[in-house]
């Protein structure tokens, strides 16, 4: 379980980081900056975007993975296919994370026109962002969430636990900038520089390893030559 709750963090983390989440992020750090001189309200205001968050990914997860393991027929064939089922997800999962398949979507902009309708709503505004972009799922978050948190919920009947870590992993860096510029450090504009230089890599270190382990799992329970 220890094992699963980390892996639950680092894929908040990755999603948090990913090019289309990111764009989302800083929309909300703009969002939370705003009142700069203020660090109280920035401070509240990064704490209830990551609520907001992590609240929205529980509510929905639960509703997902409490459906799937409430419906025995369902939870039986989970039960006796997940591995099998698993194989497939992480290697399409690796390769949206390798950029090996792209796919194109509608919407963009949508971090920076939210942000501007809820800028009369005070902290309270960090709160629905949190909520609204948590749902602004771009295919990379939709397959780690989908294709991995889910999947890791299920087997370890965790429907609330491992989507919070998952939450509060998704809603970490813009805490993190939300504290940084409420102590009012110079180091922000190198702290945003030093995460992209990360993403780049952790992108790609995990998703090789998410195809490593899908080819591993295809093998032995899938095709049965392991």
């Amino acid at each position: 379980m220890v094992l699963a709750m980390g892996s639950a963090t680092w894929l908040g983390i990755l999603t948090s980081i990913s090019p289309c989440p990111l764009a989302t992020n800083i929309a909300a750090i703009s969002f939370i900056g705003r009142r700069v001189g203020n660090p109280k309200a920035v401070a509240a205001t990064g704490l209830l975007y990551t609520l907001g968050r992590s609240l929205a990914y529980v509510v929905l997860a639960a509703i997902l993975v409490s459906t799937l393991l409430s419906a025995p027929t369902v939870s039986h064939a989970l039960q006796k296919y997940m591995n099998k089922i698993l194989g497939p997800i992480l290697i399409v999962v690796g390769m949206l994370l390798l950029d090996l398949i792209q796919i194109k979507v509608p919407g963009g902009g949508v971090g920076e026109k939210m942000s501007k309708q809820v800028e009369g709503w005070g902290i309270w505004g960090g709160f629905a962002l949190g909520v609204v972009f948590a749902m602004s799922f771009c295919p990379a978050s939709a397959g780690l969430y989908f294709g991995s948190l889910i999947p890791l919920s299920v087997k370890y009947e965790s429907s609330i636990l491992l989507p919070l870590l998952f939450g509060v992993g998704t809603a970490l860096p813009v805490f993190t900038f939300a504290i940084l510029i409420a102590l009012g450090t110079q180091a922000v504009g190198r702290a945003y520089e030093r995460i992209t230089q990360f993403e780049w890599w952790a992108r790609r270190i995990t998703g090789t390893i998410f195809i490593l382990v899908g080819v591993y799992f295809c093998l032995a329970f899938v095709f049965r030559v392991l």
